[in-house]
């Protein structure tokens, strides 16, 4: 059937007013287009909707008319829920999946998330833990510390050199040279975190040092540091997402040279942003050039 909600809402106003007359007052139509309006949601559904008495007598309900008008009801209902969640969507008050990781979700994530629920505080936000190698599939944004391939557009959102964090006293203050670390037992994190990439940076620079302990947790690993098992290289990040610079029992070393990882934000370049995914881009970037390495 050819039904326009248009229509519908006209049989709704019918009712509730109990003539075409006042029908047309309370819609801004004249009576005959309200007629011309009925005439056209009875044609569609096969039957006559009201009994016109004449005059100045109401209206009345035939029973096809009823049946009608309970799935009008529903129709209208939904049909308004739509336009207010359209409204809401254009005005940033929609849906956001974002993935994230360790280092970013303490550092960066939090201001974002703070600033969207500020600013739309109907926002609907839900995070996830990305894997390694991740896919953006259905994620509006995506943090990485590196470029991914695929259709995506990405921003480089700020460079995240690596530390080295030892036991206070056991080594002078200032930089530390890489080759320094060979040899040395090393806290690490798994392999599927950055410890691949990080192995590498230390081999070329002639370091090998000998990992006594991996965990992907960087509060484990500062943990088994404290204890004394051995040394940890963190990301600047991770480091400033922790309690390091106030514990007593660690020192903070810059590494010469120092390995430094790029923290990008990435989403589908072959589709159209919300107006949320677009003000988190912006918020994230803002957050990024405020942070102040070293």
């Amino acid at each position: 059937m050819d039904v326009e909600l248009r229509h519908l809402a006209t049989m709704v106003a019918v009712l509730e007013e109990g003539t075409f007359g006042r029908a047309g007052a309370r819609l801004g139509y004249t009576q005959s287009t309200i007629s011309q309006q009925i005439a056209a949601l009875e044609k569609s559904v096969g039957g006559a909707v009201f009994e016109r008495p004449g005059g100045p007598k109401p209206v009345r309900i035939t029973p096809l008319g009823a049946v009608v008008l309970e799935h009008a009801r529903d129709l209208l209902a939904k049909a308004d829920a739509l336009a207010d969640a359209v409204e809401r969507f254009k005005a940033g008050d929609g849906r956001i999946d974002i993935g994230t990781f360790q280092s970013v979700s303490n550092v960066i994530l939090p201001s974002v998330v703070r600033r969207l629920r500020d600013e739309h505080p109907g926002c609907d936000i839900r995070l996830s833990d990305v894997p390694p190698d991740p896919e953006i599939g259905d994620l509006d944004l995506l943090f990485y510390d590196r470029p991914l391939e695929g259709d995506l557009e990405h921003v480089r959102l700020v460079d995240d050199p690596f530390l080295l964090v030892a036991r206070h006293g056991d080594l002078p203050d200032g930089p530390v040279p890489l080759e320094q670390l060979d040899d040395m037992p090393m806290v690490g994190c798994h392999q599927t975190c950055d410890q691949a990439w990080m192995d590498q940076a230390l081999a070329e620079a002639g370091a090998r040092p000998r990992i006594v302990f991996r965990s992907p947790g960087n509060e484990t690993i500062l943990s088994m540091v404290r204890a004394g098992l051995g040394w940890a290289v963190l990301p600047w990040l991770a480091v400033h997402g922790s309690d390091v610079r106030t514990d007593d029992r660690l020192a903070i070393h810059e590494l010469r040279p120092a390995p430094t990882r790029g923290i990008y934000l990435h989403w589908p370049a072959a589709s159209t942003l919300s107006p949320l995914a677009k003000r988190a881009i912006r918020i994230a970037t803002e957050i990024a050039a405020d942070i102040s390495i070293g």
